[in-house]
């Protein structure tokens, strides 16, 4: 199996420039020490205005650099030995100034020269006014630092510190440390178009009441955010789920089955790979009531009509993408959820105890191909979801290949 992604031993520079957002970097760094990356720091004088370096020493444990010319470096090429020891740079908060520095290759600092004499990847993460992001000359420096190869990450759009809302605030440093998650990530389905759905249906009675059950969604986006991190281009469709949703090239929110149905019927033609993680409805009610249906002292008889099987429908087109199902069970976990993969005729199914999974942020999973079963210990839902798609991406290429 294709190992999963891990920041831990990963080296980083983090580069801190002036600007408001600077206090943000320092609960930056402390997720990314407790994740057991190597963080150096190298802070610009104007940095230095807004958080001072003991801070970030404290966080990191590593003395913090802010001079070109520094006398602990014996042969005082801080901008050659610093950038040489990590494997990716991150600039955060990155200001409208220094930005049109490395877009322009000035190397007036111990940071910016950094910039210009690496050989690693870099990353930025903008922040500044609303008015400043805007400007033409601000757009122009980030279309010239991405034709360059280097990753923009962000802006965000919210309240800013001058008091205006709109775009320029520096992405939050948990957002931060999902990015560079992506980053880090082996991106062994890149350029793939993935078609997904995710959580539960809803099947309405009357106005106010309906069917449903008690998938929270979790391991769908689980899914989805590994897919990214794996290089897909992903498409999501997903039924009412109470979570935040991963920055997927295409969302699609549903309530019924039938609904789901029509947006994986819709959206299915070009993906190479689709993953049924919805816990879809069986049945919805027969008759759907516009109006609250008023309480009786008589029982009442609610007729079920069976709905879609979305699933079986994507692997019977003509020309099908590699399908992998998600079986949840109660009992005899693997024996119903084989006879489903047969069924369907499925090249992976993935099966889990359902009264142990729903809801809960850790699960037990078993893998079920042709090659046999695979029983991934319990862990946490998004490191289940990694090593699910690394084994999605490893048949994949097994299939494609023969």
């Amino acid at each position: 199996m294709m190992s999963t992604c891990s920041l831990a031993g990963k080296r980083l520079l983090l580069g801190v420039t002036g600007g408001i957002a600077a206090y943000k970097v320092a609960e930056l760094a402390r997720l990314f020490m407790r994740e057991q990356m190597e963080v150096q720091v190298v802070m610009t004088e104007s940095a230095c205005r807004f958080v001072g370096t003991t801070t970030f020493q404290a966080l990191t444990g590593r003395k913090v650099f802010t001079e070109l010319w520094d006398a602990d470096m014996a042969n005082s090429m801080a901008h050659i030995n610093l950038s040489r020891e990590v494997d990716a740079i991150l600039i955060a908060p990155a200001s409208a100034n220094f930005i049109a520095r490395i877009a322009h290759g000035l190397a007036d600092d111990l940071l910016s020269t950094l910039c210009l004499a690496r050989n690693c990847p870099l990353l930025i993460a903008p922040a500044m006014n609303l008015q400043m992001w805007e400007n033409a000359s601000t757009q122009r420096n980030i279309a010239a630092l991405q034709q360059d190869g280097i990753t923009v990450l962000g802006p965000d759009n919210g309240y800013q510190a001058c008091g205006e809302t709109g775009a320029g605030r520096m992405l939050e440093p948990e957002d931060l440390l999902a990015a560079m998650r992506v980053f880090f990530q082996p991106k062994y389905l890149n350029g793939k178009r993935i078609l997904m759905t995710a959580g539960p249906t809803f099947e309405a009675i009357d106005a106010v009441r309906g069917l449903t059950n008690r998938s929270s969604g979790k391991m769908g986006l689980a899914m989805a955010q590994a897919a990214l991190e794996a290089g897909a281009q992903v498409t999501l469709v997903y039924g009412p789920i109470c979570l935040p949703l991963p920055a997927v090239h295409k969302l699609v929110p549903v309530i019924s089955a039938e609904e789901m149905f029509t947006a994986v019927r819709n959206e299915v033609e070009g993906n190479d790979i689709f993953i049924s993680v919805a816990a879809v409805a069986d049945y919805r009610p027969a008759e759907q009531h516009s109006f609250k249906l008023k309480k009786t002292a008589a029982d009442i008889t609610l007729t079920l009509t069976p709905n879609p099987d979305i699933l079986q429908y994507v692997a019977n087109l003509p020309a099908p993408p590699f399908c992998v199902g998600f079986a949840a069970e109660t009992d005899s976990v693997e024996r119903y959820a084989e006879e489903k993969r047969k069924r369907k005729k499925l090249p992976l199914i993935v099966a889990n105890n359902a009264v142990e999974a729903i809801g809960s942020n850790e699960s037990v999973l078993t893998l079920l191909d042709d090659d046999g079963i695979r029983r991934l210990s319990e862990a946490d839902k998004n490191v289940q979801a990694r090593r699910v798609m690394a084994h999605i991406a490893r048949l994949y290429k097994k299939l494609k290949d023969n």
